[in-house]
């Protein structure tokens, strides 16, 4: 199983970013998708997942409202978009898969997920 996470760099305050995650060597139908996210000196977080079998989401309440999970089963592929991004939302982003469908409490716990990404950085500066 691989996660490959792309889409990271630099951006303004207020600007946006999509990051992509490909999953190849299962098949995500059945499976919850997430992504966290590590700042410099701070532990690792969740930020948002989607349950593939029925579209379920999850986000931190920091990142509600401007950060949206979607996903495309078809091309085994999920996506954050950000927007409204400002300097606290820097940090490099992973995303994290496991073949389970999580239920709502489980889906931002990083323990729940089997699979991880590489990580790409997201820079938020002026």
């Amino acid at each position: 199983v691989q996660l490959q996470a792309s889409g990271g760099g630099l951006v303004q305050p207020g600007g946006s970013l999509r990051l992509s995650c490909v999953v190849s060597g299962f098949t995500l139908r059945s499976s919850t998708i997430g992504w966290f996210r590590q700042a410099p000196g701070k532990e690792r977080e969740g930020v948002a997942c989607v349950r593939q079998s029925d579209g379920a989401t999850a986000y931190a309440s920091s990142v509600r409202g401007r950060f949206t999970i979607s996903r495309d089963n078809a091309k085994n592929t999920a996506y954050l978009q950000m927007n409204s991004l400002q300097p606290e939302d820097t940090a490099v982003y992973y995303c994290a898969a496991t073949p389970r469908g999580l239920i709502r409490s489980s889906m931002l716990a990083i323990r729940s997920y089997n699979y991880w990404g590489q990580g790409t950085l997201v820079t938020v500066s002026s």
